[in-house]
């Protein structure tokens, strides 16, 4: 057993990583999407339905549910570089070439 293989399986435990660029959509992406989301789905719609109607209102709300997701997926995204290039040697696939 090489040196390779026993790191992998003390880290890894005998699980692999997933087919193509890991963290992009999977399993739980769509499962975080199509189940989890829909109350935030139907409270949406109702800002827009509802009664009292306020578009202005909605719009504000709207606008800070995207501020909101933008800045939690951007900076879940420069963490993960910053984790890949300090712990790992380098960017991780989406910013980097494919891995070994």
């Amino acid at each position: 057993m090489s040196l390779l293989s026993l790191s992998q399986q003390l880290l890894y435990h005998g699980y692999n990583g997933t087919e193509g660029w890991t963290g992009f959509v999977n399993e739980g992406t769509w499962v975080i999407f199509a189940i989890v989301l829909v109350p935030v789905y139907i409270m949406l719609v109702a800002w827009f339905t509802g009664e009292p109607r306020d578009t202005k209102t909605g719009l504000l709300g709207m606008g800070y549910l995207v501020g909101l997701t933008t800045s939690m997926w951007v900076g879940m995204f420069v963490l993960t570089v910053i984790i890949g290039l300090v712990f790992y040697g380098g960017a991780p696939e989406p910013v980097a070439a494919p891995g070994p």
